[in-house]
């Protein structure tokens, strides 16, 4: 059963692998789309009559960057249970790979707070003076990223202990 949910979290995250990319490309290209989605997203007073087209593409581009730090570690993920798949349990490279989506889950929990003021920094650049915002929040999302990014971590650790423990016990018998 195991090695069956493992093979379904490896199709989920090559589909996300896929998926993320095109609809990033799809928002670049699709600017109507694009400028709907950052309207709807963004909770803040901004003037969107200021907002010129370089400036969405700011966005995107800081967008980009928070999405693609999680895909990255989606790809490591999808390596790691490959691996669980094929029924390869205690792997180094297993936890190296689980170590590197949690450090990359935790990078962009930490990074999330500070792409949302860029965002409203760049929105707003076109406002009056003092009426330009930096919006600096940090809420229960991303505690729940590192929480799961420190989870992950240790249970990365608790691989390669499992594996040593396993080679000597092999030396054993």
């Amino acid at each position: 059963m195991t090695q069956h949910l493992a093979r379904i979290v490896s199709l989920l995250c090559t589909v996300w692998l896929i998926v993320a990319p095109v609809g990033a490309l799809y928002l670049l290209l699709d600017h109507a789309a694009f400028t709907t989605m950052v309207r709807a997203e963004q909770q803040l007073p901004v003037q969107w009559h200021t907002v010129g087209t370089s400036q969405l593409y700011v966005v995107w581009l800081l967008a980009v960057i928070d999405v693609g730090l999680g895909t990255l570690g989606i790809l490591f993920l999808r390596r790691a249970f490959q691996s669980f798949a094929r029924g390869e349990w205690f792997d180094e490279s297993n936890s190296r790979d689980l170590r590197r989506y949690a450090a990359l889950l935790v990078a962009q929990a930490l990074a999330r707070p500070i792409v949302g003021a860029l965002t409203s920094v760049v929105l707003s650049l076109n406002h009056p003076p003092g009426e330009r915002m930096l919006s600096l929040t940090f809420g229960s999302n991303e505690l729940w990223y590192l929480l799961a990014g420190f989870v992950t971590w240790v249970l990365a650790d608790l691989l390669v202990r499992g594996a040593s423990a396993d080679r000597e016990n092999r030396q054993f018998v």
